[in-house]
C-alpha cells in the first residue's frame, strides 16, 4: 500500500508532502515518546502520535519514516509544517482518535514495524 491509498482509505488531510504520496508504507508504529520511535521506528513505517513539534519531523526524517499522521492534537504549528517541507516528510492529520485510527490501518494490512 502507498500513502495515497491510506489517505484516501483513511480519509486523512495532507498537511505537506503531498508529492511523495507514492511513497510505500511498509508498516506502522504508535508511540508519544521520540525515544520509543528512534528504538523501534523503521524505514518506511508511518508513525502516529499527538507530538506536534519540531522535534517529531528530526525523528521522521532521521529514521526514513514514510508519514508521520497526527492525532488528537491541535492544527500541527507552522514550525513543525516548515520543518517538515524542509525536510520532505510528508505530514497528515485525522480527527479520528488514535486508537480507532491504528486498529483501522491493521485492518487494511498495515502491520507493526520491523527493523531489517
Amino acid at each position: 500500500m502507498n500513502l495515497k491509498a491510506l489517505v484516501e482509505a483513511l480519509d486523512l488531510r495532507v498537511v505537506c508532502g503531498e508529492e511523495h504520496l507514492e511513497r510505500h508504507v511498509s508498516g506502522g508504529y504508535v508511540s508519544d515518546m521520540l525515544s520509543d520511535v528512534l528504538a523501534h521506528g523503521a524505514l518506511d513505517c508511518v508513525w502516529v502520535t499527538r507530538q506536534s513539534h519540531r522535534n517529531v519531523i528530526a525523528v521522521a526524517s532521521l529514521l526514513g519514516l514514510a508519514a508521520v499522521v497526527l492525532v488528537n492534537c491541535k492544527e500541527p504549528s507552522p514550525e513543525l509544517v516548515s520543518k517538515a517541507q524542509a525536510e520532505s516528510v510528508v505530514v497528515l492529520f485525522s480527527e479520528v482518535p488514535a486508537f480507532e485510527l491504528v486498529g483501522k490501518m491493521y485492518a487494511l494490512g498495515i502491520k507493526g514495524c520491523h527493523r531489517a
